[in-house]
């Protein structure tokens, strides 16, 4: 695992980073928390939740905390490709040579706040997909890269549908969580109106540069995982797919298709994160089961019974959580051949 110290220095500076965010964000411990996780572990996220609650904010204010380019992007119907990727336009130097010379669009920022993704067309949603995967954007033919660290923050609105463009399932499945952004409790709520009616805003200091990100990002992968760990992560994500042998019913009966060996990644890089900010050494059980909402709910599609009954996707990774632990006490050898 290395210096100690280096554990020691992430653990401060995952806590600096959350306080800052805090600072200015009332409640949302989870969620702040596992956007923090998607961060250092490499990944996307995307926030779902109805509007008004904060989830731009929240992306602002993380953006606010490091020493990073931030752009954000609304999405409209109207939007296109080049309005995110940039363009390439004619230009005319000294002695009437014209040249073309590309121009750069606002993903080509560290942090990228994609504000109700849902709401662009496929063409322009698709815009977002290499530069997610790879790290760059090809434009005629030439490929430009990203800054690094590169993150992209999209927001969705779950309840108004008219008009907008559901996430096709590759898109989806680059997200490395799917966070559910729900309704603040009372005290939360009273605490929120004291702080935005009040004269004066919080303001949030920048902790983080974007070298020290990539450094801690390097790190996390080095944190170990036991292979009785390891072999769990797979059997969780195998135990979403309901032609696999030994799937729970539930699975078998109200799921069409599982998640794929993304999801079985995001397990395990989303444990290492949370391992390494608590200060461990090793990703526990207990870690797949903290991220494995996040990581799976947006990974697996109910079929036609699944939807007509209003399966409740929490409720089925639940099922399949305690299954695949079951499974794995009683013999994971049997269970992974």
């Amino acid at each position: 695992m290395g210096n100690p110290d280096r554990v020691r220095e992430f653990v401060e500076a995952f806590g600096r980073l959350k306080a800052e965010v805090q600072n200015v964000i009332v409640g949302y411990d989870e969620v702040i928390s596992n956007v923090l996780i998607t961060l250092f572990a490499g990944g996307h996220v995307l926030l779902e939740g109805v509007p008004g609650l904060g989830k731009t904010l929240l992306i602002k204010t993380l953006a606010a905390g490091l020493e990073l380019s931030f752009s954000r992007i609304q999405f409209t119907p109207d939007l296109m490709p080049a309005d995110i990727i940039g363009t390439s336009i004619i230009l005319e130097d000294g002695e009437g040579r014209k040249h073309f010379q590309f121009q750069k669009g606002p993903i080509f920022a560290h942090i990228l706040l994609a504000d109700e993704v849902n709401r662009a067309t496929p063409k322009t949603q698709s815009a977002l997909l290499e530069g997610m995967q790879e790290g760059n954007v090809t434009v005629s033919g030439a490929p430009h890269p990203l800054p690094s660290p590169f993150f992209v923050l999209a927001t969705q609105n779950p309840i108004e549908m008219e008009g907008t463009y559901p996430l096709p399932e590759a898109q989806l499945d680059r997200f490395l969580f799917k966070l559910r952004v729900t309704y603040p409790a009372v005290d939360e709520l009273n605490e929120i109106i004291d702080r935005t009616t009040r004269p004066g805003e919080r303001e949030v200091r920048r902790v983080m540069t974007g070298p020290e990100v990539v450094r801690f990002r390097e790190l996390v992968r080095e944190v170990p995982i036991a292979t009785h760990v390891r072999d769990l992560a797979s059997l969780i994500v195998m135990a979403t797919h309901p032609d696999w042998e030994h799937a729970p019913e539930m699975t078998r009966r109200f799921v069409r298709y599982g998640a794929s060996p993304r999801g079985a990644q995001a397990l395990v890089l989303g444990g290492k994160v949370r391992a390494l900010a608590d200060g461990r050494y090793n990703v526990s059980v207990e870690d797949l089961r903290a991220v494995a909402r996040a990581a799976l709910r947006h990974r697996i599609i109910l079929n036609f019974e699944g939807e007509a009954e209003g399966v409740d996707v929490e409720t089925l990774i639940g099922h399949v959580l305690d299954q695949a632990e079951a499974d794995s006490r009683r013999g994971k050898e049997v269970f992974l051949r």
